[in-house]
């Protein structure tokens, strides 16, 4: 079996470019990426591949069967949307779009899968089938979740499925990855702290809510440090806080907002989160005179890779570049990703691929308004996802 190796792809470097940067420059957020689906679905259906649209409202699937016997499906997954965030890149494929930005990679993934499809299309050397999943409003939205409630797996049923993201920082094209839990539950929460307000100057007649608001806040960082075993990693975040006017100093008020995020990767610890932020949040009311109206909201859970598709995805890592330029035990990340969802459903692994360091160029963090996708990953991942198919579906060997 031939080994794809990204110098192989060398011939689509220009292409592939030319379709980031085409989707970079015309940002979509979640659920309105009929551009980029558009755009999708037309260089699919132009390689020969059959193509599903309308799953989550603009997800596409592509259907590509191999040329030789088997009956095994993999899907490999991509993000399409983008961020609101306006970008301050000052180059000629900057967003043309106000507020909306391509600040977290996913016109790179996307453009990483049709790269990895195209190739495929052109010499289907394996057998089974595989799906090339498009999705939308990965980006705090769940496009996952909904797609699968809408039918993904009971239409395209998936023997595995796979993801990748790039990560800026670590060298450029190198890949990590590790089984078990590598990506974090994220939640959200909010209490508000209720008491009757008044005069600044009087506050003896009357409760005041931004005491125990103050106290909350420094308060549940000793659910870390003295709740959540010291063997787990959890994260509690304050992200948003609303009282008062700032035209009125003078008036203490009546209400106080407290909002952020928690990250857990356990079911324990994130039950343990939920529970003693409640707890907290009432009883530093109650001691103060006040009440809390508190509200978790779980969101993603965490993203759990499978013990036999890491050891495929590394096997195609490293057929890709080398076995010295994978991590097989990278640390977890407090980071979140709605492939969480399909991970619960099916088996799978998920891969990060460098998007470079300091040195490199591509070193702004995701989700910063001066963070561009480094064109030159393009072929390496997919080449891997081509490596992926073969190691999935053809048994190659690094």
């Amino acid at each position: 079996m031939t080994r794809t190796t990204p110098d192989l792809l060398a011939s689509l470097q220009a292409e592939l470019t030319a379709i980031r940067r085409d989707i970079h420059r015309h940002p979509e957020t979640a659920f309105e990426e009929q551009r980029t689906s558009q755009i999708v679905a037309e260089k699919l259906e132009s390689w020969g591949i059959e193509v599903h649209r309308g799953l989550a409202t603009t997800g596409v699937v592509g259907t590509l069967k191999g040329n030789r016997p088997g009956q095994k499906t993999i899907g490999l997954r991509a993000d399409m949307d983008a961020l609101h965030l306006q970008e301050k890149n000052t180059f000629d494929h900057a967003s043309v779009i106000p507020n909306k930005m391509h600040a977290c990679g996913h016109d790179g993934h996307t453009t990483m899968l049709l790269g990895a499809a195209k190739h495929l299309a052109a010499s289907p050397d394996f057998g089974g089938t595989v799906h090339f999943i498009f999705q939308p409003a990965e980006e705090g939205v769940g496009g996952a979740r909904v797609m699968i409630e809408e039918g993904l797996f009971d239409r395209f049923d998936c023997d595995a499925v796979y993801g990748m993201h790039n990560m800026p920082g670590f060298p450029k094209g190198h890949f990590a990855i590790r089984s078990g839990p590598m990506l974090a539950a994220s939640d959200s929460w909010e209490v508000i702290f209720k008491g009757t307000g008044g005069h600044g100057a009087l506050p003896y007649r009357g409760t005041d809510p931004t005491f125990p608001a103050g106290q909350f806040i420094v308060a549940i960082q000793g659910i870390i440090g003295r709740n959540v075993p010291p063997t787990q990693a959890a994260v509690l975040s304050v992200g948003h806080l609303a009282a008062g006017s700032a035209g009125s100093p003078n008036v203490i008020p009546s209400d106080v907002v407290v909002a952020g995020t928690s990250r857990s990767f356990t079911p324990e610890v994130r039950d343990l989160l939920e529970r003693r932020l409640g707890e907290m949040a009432r009883s530093l009311a109650q001691a103060s005179g006040c009440e809390a109206q508190y509200k978790y909201v779980r969101r993603y859970p965490p993203l759990i890779n499978s013990v036999e598709q890491t050891t495929l995805a590394v096997e195609a890592a490293a057929l890709t570049v080398g076995r010295d330029k994978v991590e097989p035990n990278t640390p977890p990340v407090t980071g979140a990703e709605d492939f969480a969802f399909m991970l619960e459903k099916k088996p799978g692994a998920y891969i990060m691929i460098g998007n470079g360091g300091s040195e490199e160029g591509g070193c702004h963090n995701v989700h910063t308004p001066l963070y561009d996708f480094n064109d030159e990953i393009l072929t390496t991942g997919a080449a891997y996802w081509v490596n992926l198919v073969q190691v999935e579906l053809a048994d190659a060997k690094a």
